[in-house]
C-alpha cells in the first residue's frame, strides 16, 4: 500500500477552505500512486478550532465540506482525516475528536480520540468526551487487507519514561496490541517546542516496538495565533528508522511505500537553533497572512531584542513588507542609531527616524502643573516609551501595518516592559524568548552555519546579519543617561534560570533556596514576577516556542498571594 502524508497548514474555522486544501492534496497523491491518504487531527476545522466548535452553522459546514471531499475524491483515493463527531444523547460535552475515513462513495466516522489534553494550551475536555475502545480500522488494498490502528495525537504520549508524566486514563497503544495491528496511525496536531521533534520520533519508535510494525505520524503545519504547528511529520520503524520525514515549519506531502524492501536510519534533526528560526518566521507569516496584514511595522533601537525581531519578520515577510522606525531620545547613543541603521541597511529593509526629544519636553511641559514640577524617575522614563508606543500605533494605524513588538520573555516576566509603551503592538514575536535564548539565537544566526537556512529564509547568507556591535553591547533601554538593564534587574546569566524555573517547572522559592539560590534573590524574583501579572494580561498574543509561555497556557490570577 502506498500512503500518502499530507501536512496540511489549515486557516482555523475555513471547513470549506481547508476542505479544498485536503483535496488539492489528494489530487496531487493520486498522479505519485498514493492508495491512502493521511491528514493531521481535526484537519477541515484547523488546530484549536477552541469555541468555533460550539457554532451549529459550523458544525453542519464540517458535512458539506465531507461531502464535497467524497463526491471529488479521486477514484481508488481513500483519505482519513480528523474531524468533530456530534454525540447523539444530548449530554455535554456533545463532540468527540474523531477520525473520518473519505471514499468516493461516501464517508464515516472510523475511530475517536482517546486521551483528551487539558493542560498547558490544551483545553479539550472543554469540548470533547474521550472514547472508551481501541480504535482499528480493516482496509482493502494492493490485494490484501490490512489492519490500520487509529490513534490521535495524545494517544501516542503514554511512555512515562520519555515525557515524565502521561495522563491519566487508557493506553491506547497497549490496547491495540492484542489486536495485532499492521501499521499505526496517528493524526495530530502538535505545536512546536524546543526538543519535541526529537521527543515525536522516540515516541514513535516506542510505539513501534511495542505493536511491531511502522508509525505513520502526520501532523499539522503552520501558524495558527500564538500557537506554531512545526509539521516534521514521519513514518517511524521498529528499531527506531525514519523511512519518510516530511519538511519542517512549512506545508508537505510525501508518499512511503509500505513494502520498501529497507529501513533507512533516522536522518539527523536540523540544528535547535534552526527550528527555532525557522518557526518563529512561520509564526510571525501566518499570523500576519491569516490576519489579513500584508505588511509590519516594527521600532529599531540598535539593541538585540529589536534586531532579532527585524531579521525574523524581514524572512516572514520580505524586507519590502517591512518597515523599522528609530525614535531617538537625548538619551539614545550615536553607537545605537548608527547599529540600527546598519542593520536596516543589512537587511534592506525601509526605515525612518522620528525624534521624540520635542515631544517629552511638551509632555514634561503639560505634566508639570499637575506634578509640581517635571516627571521624574520612572514616570519620566515610561513616558519615552509609551511616547514611542503612540507613534508606532499611529504609524502602523495610518498605513495599515502589523505592528510588532520587541520586547523578551525576560522583561515580560519581571514586569520591565511599560503598559502602552513598548508593551504597544499585535504580536509579541519574541515574547517566549528568554534574554539569554535571544543571544543564543542571534550568535548563530551570525555563524557560517546558518548560511544555508538565511539562504533559504531570503536573507543574505553571508556575513554578518544581526552583527559584532549589536550582539556584544551590553543590554540598555537607554531611558536615562547611562542606563543599563543590570542597574534594575539581575544579570541575565542569572535571572533567566530562575525565572526558567518558577515558570516552567514551578519551583518555589523555598525550593530553589534549598537548592543554593540566594533567600533575597529568589524572593525578589518570584515578588518581581507576581507583581507584573497585571501587565501581562494586557499584553499582545506572543508566539509560543517554549514549555510554558505567557499564553492561553498561563492562567495566574492577578490579585492573589503565593
Amino acid at each position: 500500500m502506498r500512503i500518502a502524508l499530507a501536512q496540511i497548514n489549515p486557516l482555523v474555522g475555513d471547513l470549506l477552505g481547508n476542505g479544498a486544501q485536503l483535496l488539492q492534496a489528494c489530487r496531487t497523491a493520486a498522479d505519485r500512486g498514493a492508495d491512502l491518504v493521511v491528514a493531521p487531527e481535526l484537519a477541515l476545522w484547523g488546530y484549536p478550532p477552541r469555541d468555533l466548535l460550539l457554532r451549529p452553522a459550523l458544525r453542519q459546514r464540517q458535512t458539506q465540506a465531507l461531502d464535497q471531499l467524497a463526491a471529488q475524491l479521486p477514484s481508488g483515493l481513500t483519505l482519513l482525516l480528523g474531524v468533530s463527531e456530534t454525540a447523539s444523547d444530548g449530554q455535554q460535552p456533545d463532540l468527540f475528536n474523531a477520525a473520518a475515513l473519505v471514499e468516493p462513495q461516501g464517508w464515516r466516522v472510523v475511530a475517536r480520540k482517546r486521551l483528551l489534553p487539558s493542560y498547558d494550551v490544551f483545553d479539550e475536555r472543554r469540548y470533547f468526551r474521550p472514547a472508551d475502545q481501541p480504535c482499528l480500522l480493516e482496509l482493502e488494498r494492493g490485494g490484501r487487507r490490512w489492519r490500520l490502528g487509529l490513534t490521535l495525537c495524545e494517544d501516542l504520549w503514554v511512555e512515562e519514561r520519555l515525557v515524565g508524566q502521561r495522563l491519566l486514563g487508557a493506553d491506547p497503544i497497549g490496547e491495540l496490541q492484542a489486536l495485532r495491528p499492521d501499521l499505526l496511525l496517528n493524526l495530530s496536531a502538535s505545536p512546536f517546542g524546543q526538543g519535541k521533534a526529537a521527543l515525536r520520533r522516540q515516541l514513535a519508535s516506542a510505539a513501534a516496538d511495542r505493536l511491531g510494525c511502522p508509525v505513520v505520524y502526520v501532523n499539522q503545519a503552520g501558524g495558527n495565533d500564538e500557537l506554531i504547528f512545526d509539521g516534521g511529520s514521519f513514518v517511524g520503524t521498529p528499531g527506531g528508522g525514519v523511512p519518510c520525514q516530511l519538511a519542517f515549519a512549512a506545508a508537505d506531502l510525501a508518499c512511503w511505500q509500505t513494502e520498501a524492501s529497507t529501513t533507512p536510519a533516522a536522518p539527523p534533526l536540523p540544528d535547535p537553533q534552526e527550528l527555532l528560526l525557522r518557526n518563529l518566521v512561520l509564526g510571525v507569516r501566518d499570523y500576519a497572512r491569516k490576519c489579513g496584514f500584508q505588511s509590519a511595522l516594527l521600532g529599531l533601537s540598535g539593541g538585540i531584542d529589536s534586531a532579532l525581531v527585524a531579521v525574523i519578520a524581514a524572512a516572514a515577510l520580505g524586507p519590502k513588507q517591512l518597515q523599522a522606525v528609530l525614535m531617538p531620545s537625548p538619551w539614545s547613543s550615536a553607537g545605537s542609531i548608527d547599529d540600527a541603521l546598519a542593520l536596516a541597511d543589512r537587511l534592506g529593509i525601509a526605515n525612518q527616524t522620528v525624534p521624540i526629544a520635542a515631544l517629552m519636553a511638551s509632555f514634561d511641559q503639560a505634566l508639570s502643573p499637575a506634578l509640581g514640577g517635571a516627571p521624574l524617575g520612572l514616570t519620566a522614563e515610561n513616558l519615552q516609551s509609551r511616547i514611542r508606543g503612540t507613534l508606532l500605533m499611529a504609524l502602523a494605524n495610518q498605513q495599515g501595518q502589523l505592528l510588532l513588538t520587541t520586547g523578551n520573555k525576560s522583561e515580560l516576566a519581571v514586569g520591565y516592559c511599560t503598559l502602552y509603551g513598548d508593551m504597544n503592538g499585535g504580536l509579541a514575536v519574541i515574547g517566549d524568548l528568554y534574554k539569554t535564548s535571544v543571544f543564543r539565537l542571534c550568535a548563530w544566526i551570525d555563524s557560517p552555519a546558518a548560511a544555508a537556512c538565511r539562504r533559504e529564509l531570503g536573507l543574505p547568507a553571508e556575513g554578518e546579519l544581526v552583527g559584532e556591535a549589536i550582539r556584544a553591547k551590553p543590554p540598555s533601554a537607554e531611558l536615562r543617561p547611562d542606563q543599563r538593564d543590570s542597574d534594575s534587574l539581575p544579570d541575565y546569566a542569572v535571572l533567566d534560570p530562575l525565572l526558567k524555573a518558577l515558570i516552567e517547572r514551578q519551583r518555589s522559592p523555598e525550593e530553589l533556596i534549598a537548592e543554593g539560590c540566594d533567600p533575597a534573590l529568589a524572593e525578589r524574583v518570584q515578588g518581581l514576577l507576581q507583581r507584573a501579572e497585571f501587565k501581562r494580561r494586557q499584553a499582545p498574543p506572543l508566539l509560543k516556542v517554549s514549555g510554558r509561555a505567557f499564553g492561553s497556557g498561563w492562567r495566574m490570577p492577578i490579585a492573589a498571594a503565593g
